[in-house]
């Protein structure tokens, strides 16, 4: 078993109080496997969690205290940090209210404070909506805008992570028809870089071998069915070969995923949204991880919603947060063995 001093302090938020966020918080915690990993220490309400707590009694074992403490160190198995005080039998238990959505935002920025002065090693967030921040009055839609402006970071990307395959976004959320214009070979330039220092730094892979998604089908077919790749994708692809870096494309995409998946390559950048999102869910759909890469702390989540039409029946499927716990750790101490505690 890890010693307390070697297992890393995981802040763990617990997302919308309204979905089912309390409970996959629960379940992981209920896995003694976790609790081998790290350190938890949840962000959250005692109330709300002790109504999602069944049979599992988890909370009895966490120190619960609404005191903001400097040093988690002393009680390994965990601390619940009480951040509000919602009343389960008026809160609207599946459905957002202004009031679960300006909890869970409390959450977050907690848990970044907390991690951003190094006492905790790591943010792991539940899910919460867009609807949830919206009623509380947040001018975000969601996690990584929120921390990437509360950490005052330009330089992100979403990378979305699992055993098999990992896929970096080089655009997000757009219209299809606009991914062309908002094309440059710096912006896949930027992608690629901070993926190969996440690569090192965070999953401890020395030399990552990168694969770069062509836009249009078979990569443009020497420009018979566009010239994105040649003209925007090619460039970034040689510049960053040029500095030594082991990467290949654009590529096919129909392909480019199968071999990633054979293990060819350590993550694929990809051109737009559902290009990368398709194949890692058909993969990865119930152990998926979203992770912020590029931020000065390391942040996982996971990569499903809050789930409404199933919160609070005990139907929630807790893999996806347990794998983002473990991912959460294996980040900590590969980069503390990178002598960097809070950034890459």
């Amino acid at each position: 078993m890890n010693t307390q001093s070697d297992r890393p302090i995981l802040g763990i938020s617990m997302g919308d109080p309204a979905g089912i966020g309390p409970e996959i918080v629960i379940k992981s915690l209920a896995d003694p496997e976790i609790l081998n990993l790290c350190t938890p220490v949840v962000l959250g309400d005692f109330k709300i969690l002790k109504q999602a707590d069944f049979n599992y009694k988890i909370l009895q074992k966490l120190v619960i205290t609404d005191d903001l403490i400097s040093d988690f160190s002393n009680f390994p198995k965990g601390f619940l940090l009480q951040l509000s005080s919602l009343n389960p039998d008026v809160t609207k238990l599946g459905h957002p209210t202004p009031e679960t959505g300006r909890a869970m935002e409390t959450y977050i920025n907690t848990g970044v404070d907390l991690a951003l002065s190094g006492a905790i090693d790591a943010l792991v967030t539940g899910p919460i909506t867009k609807t949830g921040l919206k009623l509380a009055g947040s001018p975000f839609h969601g996690h990584t805008e929120l921390i990437a402006h509360k950490t005052g970071t330009e330089n992100f990307a979403m990378m979305m992570a699992g055993p098999r395959l990992k896929v970096v976004l080089t655009t997000i959320h757009i219209p299809l028809s606009q991914v062309p214009g908002r094309l440059s070979s710096m912006e896949i330039t930027r992608i690629i870089n901070l993926t190969r220092e996440t690569l090192i730094t965070r999953f401890g892979i020395p030399n990552p071998r990168l694969a770069v998604a062509g836009l249009n089908p078979h990569a443009g077919e020497q420009g018979m069915f566009g010239n994105e790749e040649a003209d925007v994708i090619l460039p970034a692809v040689l510049q960053a070969r040029e500095k030594g870096f082991d990467i290949t494309g654009p590529l096919p995409p129909d392909t480019v995923f199968f071999h990633a998946v054979e293990g060819r390559f350590d993550a694929v950048i990809c051109i737009y949204h559902d290009q990368g999102l398709i194949p890692f869910k058909l993969v990865h759909f119930r152990d998926g991880v979203n992770t912020t890469i590029g931020l000065p702390i390391i942040r996982t989540s996971v990569d499903h919603g809050t789930a409404y039409d199933i919160a609070w029946t005990g139907k929630a499927d807790p893999t996806s947060m347990k794998e983002a716990i473990k991912m959460a750790a294996v980040q900590a101490v590969n980069q503390k063995r990178h002598g960097n505690r809070n950034g890459n």
